[in-house]
């Protein structure tokens, strides 16, 4: 039997139901055996690192293994971004790249290439994905497939990536021959004594106690155990910028998302706060603030996460940090029962709350209130990276039902629009689309497929003809100096709708958007929306600053009464 037939078969019964990629030579073989067996849905969108955001969208929204091939070399080195996007954020992609016969590879020589379009790409990606493959016998097909989906999705998950040479996959195999994956029991179960106990002792002792969710909690599909928890023990709750649509707008214990760009009441509440639970949350720089002891500095520790890679991560000297997966967490943190009453410390940080919530509000914080208002049937959410990333972290209020992908340690711009075709393949359903000006002109050519393919993606374009995030920054570090940033200074933006109408893709600005339609549209559409090219992320935190003192700077006196509640 020709091996990439084999492979197919095998891939399905590993889960693959759709299939991101671009065909080229070196993966011919394998494109080919899908299309002619037709179980497997092929998505073709036109570039390999769309293609990726895609197979990420699809994961993400899907809560499963994610599937995406390419040809080698560019058609590989295309991929990498995606690859670090899904690393990064542990998104569970099975990357599959084309290389050239084993015959024509360099191997050991010296040279830099021997055959065409080759590349190793297993080296190149080694340091960002939990495990690469060239797979070079044809007997290790099963085991390799096989163990790439298992450590995939497993533990944390995050990409695997594995590279068949063209004369692997177009080889004669026998069945029989083939070698199987042995699974081995890593499991790191703990004992609910070493979780129930320690929460429960420091808790006991807690009189403003904080629970931080972190993105950990959607890629193990947490996200319903974590409410349930945040409701019973009443206790007030914050989250990562990636986390902030793991707890409904309506929990009355949701105080928002924290860090350099998160909202005002959640930095005051962990200043002031003397202990957190952080549940999957890495703690990075930018959720904690350039010097670690400014942050919540009076506060006690505890952190749970499934990596223990992270821990090495050290925030606090003395912090208590404990090893499972957070559905253990969960589990466990149903047999916690607390005597204490935080009535109290509830009603200082809906205070706190009170005085801050409208210092910061901008045009575009209720352009996206509004558009989230009119999207209550919709449940899957893409933002792309820069100022509308945060507007929609600050201020979509999250219904049940509604996930938002993000785009979070890699921070790869361009990954809004071919996520959320990606997502769509995974719900089915009417979806939107948050773009800025400069990262949907990096894959704006999708606008071909979600046409040819009548996705019926909402894509809302931030345009403030300007890379406004970057503006910023040279606004207040480098004397305006807006060097290839803004109109006239080396950026320049198209006429969106134009170009739309030119893909035959129905386009309107915000005022005709709010006049005609909702969200769940059945065709894509797009809608610009027009903005001062000044426009701001607030508040901003400064380099080295307590999270809480962000810019603009409060007035001193509401600083100080809010710290001393």
């Amino acid at each position: 039997m020709k091996l990439s037939d084999y492979l197919v078969g095998l891939i399905k019964q590993l889960g693959c139901e759709d299939i991101f990629g671009y065909q080229g030579g070196m993966i011919s073989h394998f494109v080919d055996s899908i299309g002619r067996d037709g179980k497997i849905r092929i998505h073709t969108l036109l570039n390999e690192q769309s293609c990726g955001f895609a197979a990420c969208g699809y994961a993400q929204a899907g809560n499963k293994v994610g599937w995406v091939f390419t040809s080698s070399g560019p058609g590989a080195t295309n991929l990498l971004t995606a690859i670090c996007h899904a690393y990064y954020d542990s998104v569970p992609v099975v990357f599959i790249t084309g290389q050239v016969n084993t015959t024509e590879a360099k191997g050991k020589l010296n040279v830099r290439q021997k055959a065409f379009q080759e590349t190793d790409i297993v080296s190149a990606v080694e340091n960002v994905t939990k495990r690469a493959y060239y797979v070079c016998n044809p007997l290790d097909i099963k085991r390799v497939f096989e163990e790439a989906v298992s450590v995939a999705s497993e533990g944390r998950k995050g990409p695997v990536l594995i590279d068949l040479p063209m004369d692997v996959q177009r080889a004669d195999i026998c069945i029989s021959d083939l070698r199987s994956y042995t699974k081995l029991d890593v499991s790191n179960k703990k004992n609910s004594d070493d979780i129930v106990n320690i929460v429960s002792y420091y808790l006991q002792r807690s009189n403003k106690p904080v629970i931080l969710l972190g993105n950990g909690v959607k890629t193990e599909g947490q996200q319903a155990k974590a409410r349930e928890l945040v409701n019973r023990l009443g206790i007030p709750a914050v989250s990562s910028m990636l986390a902030c649509d793991v707890l409904q707008n309506e929990c009355p214990y949701n105080y928002g998302f924290v860090g350099a760009y998160g909202h005002r009441w959640a930095n005051f509440i962990l200043a002031k706060c003397d202990l957190i639970i952080s549940i999957g949350s890495r703690l990075d720089v930018r959720q904690i603030g350039g010097k670690k002891e400014n942050f919540a500095p009076n506060a006690k520790l505890i952190r749970f996460d499934i990596d223990e890679d992270e821990l090495e991560n050290r925030i606090k000297t003395d912090e208590i940090q404990i090893v499972c997966e957070l559905s253990q967490v969960f589990e466990y943190m149903d047999l916690i029962t607390t005597s204490r009453d935080y009535t109290d410390w509830v009603s200082k940080c809906e205070y706190i709350r009170y005085k801050l919530c409208d210092l910061d509000y901008t045009v575009q914080n209720n352009i996206i209130s509004r558009i989230s208002a009119s999207c209550s049937d919709v449940d899957i959410i893409s933002a792309d990276v820069g100022q509308n990333q945060v507007w929609v972290a600050q201020s979509f209020k999250v219904r049940e039902g509604q996930t938002i992908l993000f785009s979070g340690g890699h921070g790869s711009m361009g990954f809004s629009l071919p996520a959320a075709i990606g997502a769509y393949y995974a719900v089915r359903k009417p979806l939107i689309c948050f773009c800025g000006d400069g990262g949907l002109q990096m894959t704006i050519q999708e606008f071909q497929y979600i046409k040819a393919f009548k996705i019926p993606i909402t894509i809302f374009v931030f345009n403030n003809h300007s890379l406004g995030m970057i503006r910023h920054f040279q606004e207040m570090y480098f004397e305006g100096r807006y060097i290839q940033t803004t109109n006239n200074n080396g950026y320049s933006v198209p006429d969106f709708k134009a170009i739309a109408k030119a893909y035959g893709i129905r386009s309107m600005d915000i005022e005709e958007y709010w006049n005609s339609l909702g969200c769940s549209s059945d065709e894509p559409i797009v809608v610009n929306i027009e903005l001062e090219e000044t426009t701001y992320i607030w508040p901003k935190l400064e380099f080295g600053k307590p999270n809480q003192d962000q810019e603009p700077l409060i007035d001193r006196i509401l600083y100080n009464e809010l710290m001393e509640l």
